[in-house]
């Protein structure tokens, strides 16, 4: 993948697995890692290369760029460590026998913290999207927040779950209805997302309810995620674009965010009909 998800936790994970301030020097190198900087623009937030400590070890420096991205440029930090990440795994960084290994403890730490956001590392450095129909009720949860947050940001790989075949909000609205029921029904997609409004007890175009103040509000929210589900280029363009190719990348940026925050809504209305 070539943009990760980055947050404090894996920012600091991603320091752990170019530390060798304990052990002998390992690859990538100071200047490998001059070179990634420098591609996604993150000079700034480099002490190195910005003249703060010319000095700094490595674990420092990627902690201080993904922190500094955090703030000022979270899409370049993604790129980044996503290419980090290959520059790590090319030089053997996955591989016990390599004399470039990060270490048992370093990876795992790292599984977690994007496990955390929906997404899975394997032993051998690659990172896939989790499956959510394999995952337990908890971590189905985890990892649907995990998306919302992303896609709430507009992050592209956020709109579609690799390896089923529902978009987020579809993947929400099956995770309610299963979550009261027990089982949900295959049907199209607004009927689908009208009965997670419905046993969640909110106001859809067919049942409004005219006496909550809430209500237009709430058929607004529906009728918003019919149509970005209408955006959805469900045969692909081979290429990983969740939408029409007739859809700008601003519309697009505007029906990710939607999704997320419709699907955020959802999640926080079951949450509070089953606390």
């Amino acid at each position: 993948m070539n943009n990760l998800p980055l947050n404090d936790e894996i920012a600091v994970a991603f320091s752990q697995i170019v530390d060798d301030a304990l052990v002998t020097k390992r690859k990538p190198s100071h200047a490998d890692i001059d070179n990634i900087i420098h591609r996604y623009k993150l000079s700034k937030g480099d002490p190195k290369l910005s003249g703060q400590n010319t000095s700094v070890g490595k674990a420092k420096r990627i902690n201080a760029v993904l922190n500094w991205s955090l703030e000022y440029n979270q899409d370049a930090g993604e790129s980044f460590i996503g290419a980090l990440l290959s520059l790590v795994k090319g030089h053997g960084g996955f591989r016990e026998d390599s004399q470039n290994f990060v270490g048992i403890e370093a990876i795992r730490n790292l599984q977690s913290s994007l496990k955390s956001e929906g997404f899975s590392l394997a032993s051998d450095g690659t990172v896939t999207p989790i499956v959510l129909d394999n995952l337990s009720d908890l971590e189905m949860e985890e990892a649907l927040k995990g998306y919302v947050r992303r896609a709430k940001k507009g992050a592209s790989d956020a709109a579609l779950l690799t390896g089923t075949s529902k978009d987020l909000l579809e993947a929400v609205a099956a995770y309610v209805i299963t979550k009261i029921l027990g089982e949900y029904p295959q049907k199209n997609f607004p009927t689908l997302l009208g009965l997670a409004f419905h046993l969640l007890e909110l106001s859809t175009p067919d049942r409004e309810d005219k006496s909550k103040v809430t209500s237009r509000l709430e058929v607004s929210l529906y009728s918003l995620g019919c149509a970005v589900n209408n955006l959805r280029n469900k045969q692909g363009t081979g290429h990983g674009r969740p939408f029409l190719p007739s859809v700008s990348d601003i519309e697009a940026k505007a029906a990710i965010e939607s999704m997320g925050m419709i699907s955020e809504f959802l999640l926080s209305k079951l949450k509070e009909k089953t606390k």
